[in-house]
């Protein structure tokens, strides 16, 4: 492993992709520390220790939010403006049903018109979040109305030049450049998450006299969490596939070949879908007077009790299943399948061919959307389980580690591919 590390820093082109990327990524780390003017980072501090959603935002933001500086806003609005112009491209609106098909110069088309709902969804979200935030936590120095407007342009710009970055990378760079930039945050965020659970565990006042062993279960947790992100990542369900004779090339047997299927075609997506829904009923509610219905549903909500936890894996589940099926697509498999002259071994080409990809893209996904809720739950569960944990992070660790993996493995096969590629060709040169 150390040694194709090393061969692929030799090779030219990706030692430029990957400098450039890192340069790309010291951008972005450097404006993370940029704040906002007029605000008081102070007061934010406080409120993301005890806000959920807070949390989940800051902990996308690779702890950006926090501080409220001008990348506070992340790639997040960009993300939401991509899965609503999905949804829409699903039969919703012909139009984008059509250049959804029209291939690379639809994708264009449609990339421009998500970009242009980003903005608008950032400056409203950037408008609204400040507007809240500061009458619950007093966070502009100078709270008028064109304190508000200053303050949603300058994030709106930051996000507008993350997304300038993330395409830049994705360019003259390794793997995705949205990615990178969320992998690049919460990787950042990890040494001072993993700083104040030792703080809290071990060091603390309150610390009792099984802090290290309860911390080294943290770490355990940890490992344990990446482990099972990267079975299920990389686990697939092999459909068996083969030529028909007519397309099989003179000298070749006609042998078996494997249509993949992964467990997990969702990725992270479900469990951000489920926390939003969660997460945002409890927040509006902050903002409101209190009642016995508020606090009824922020207990019923909440990620600290065992019903929350349960609607939680419902939620994820139901989420796995739907953004499985926006990813995957039977009819399309089946169509291609019989454009290339293959076929599945026993079962007829066509409808019975869709119907038989159908059946097994469910039964993997029940899997895979198990898999990925036990995932996400589990250190939700530990506080439970043992309240030394109740005031540590860990909760959002689930979260974290699959993107991060997730990203870090999808940009090791970008790598290796880009270094077969340059082989190949010198090959050929030669």
């Amino acid at each position: 492993m150390f040694a194709t590390a090393v061969n692929m820093f030799k090779n030219k082109d990706i030692r430029k992709r990957i400098l450039f990327t890192c340069a790309m990524l010291f951008i972005f780390r450097f404006g993370a520390n940029i704040p906002v003017p007029n605000v008081d980072t102070g007061a934010l501090l406080a409120g993301t220790d005890s806000n959920s959603l807070l949390a989940m935002m800051n902990l996308l933001g690779g702890g950006h939010f926090q501080q409220f500086s001008i990348f506070a806003m992340g790639v997040g609005p960009y993300i939401t403006g991509s899965i609503i112009i999905q949804l829409l491209s699903m039969d919703v609106i012909p139009a984008l049903t059509e250049l959804s098909k029209q291939g690379q110069t639809g994708r264009k088309v449609i990339d421009r018109y998500t970009r242009y709902l980003g903005v608008v969804l950032c400056f409203f979200q950037a408008a609204t979040m400040t507007y809240a935030f500061d009458k619950t936590y007093h966070l502009l120095l100078n709270n008028s109305f064109a304190s508000y407007i200053f303050v949603a342009i300058v994030l709106t710009a930051g996000t507008m030049f993350l997304l300038w970055i993330g395409d830049q990378i994705s360019a003259k760079g390794i793997g995705n450049g949205v990615s990178m930039i969320i992998f690049a945050g919460i990787v950042a965020n990890l040494p001072g998450q993993f700083k104040s659970t030792y703080d809290t565990l071990v060091t603390a006042e309150t610390a009792g006299a099984n802090g290290m062993l309860s911390f080294l279960l943290y770490i355990v947790v940890y490992l344990v969490i990446i482990v099972l992100v990267v079975l299920m990542t990389e686990a697939t369900r092999r459909i068996p596939i083969q030529y028909t004779s007519s397309t099989v090339i003179k000298g070749k047997t006609n042998e078996l070949t494997y249509l993949p299927l992964k467990i997990n075609s969702a990725s992270v997506i479900p469990v951000i879908f489920a926390s939003s829904v969660m997460i945002a009923p409890v927040t509006i509610a902050t903002f409101i007077t209190q009642n016995d219905f508020t606090r009824a549903m922020q207990k019923v909500l909440s990620f600290q009790t065992w019903t929350g936890l349960a609607i939680y894996v419902v939620l994820i589940l139901l989420f796995t299943f739907f953004y499985t099926n926006l990813q995957v697509d039977p009819e399309k498999i089946s169509e291609n399948l019989g454009k290339s002259g293959t076929y599945i071994p026993g079962v007829r080409p066509g409808a019975e061919t869709k119907n038989y990809v159908s059946k097994v893209l469910n039964r993997i996904t029940v899997l895979g959307s198990i898999s990925l809720a036990f995932i996400a739950v589990l250190p939700y569960v530990i506080p439970l389980v043992n309240p030394a944990f109740a005031n540590t992070n860990v909760g959002l660790g689930g979260t974290g580690i699959i993107i991060v993996v997730g990203v870090a493995l999808e940009t090791v096969k970008s790598l290796t591919s880009q270094a077969t590629q340059k082989a190949y060709r010198g090959f050929i040169a030669r």
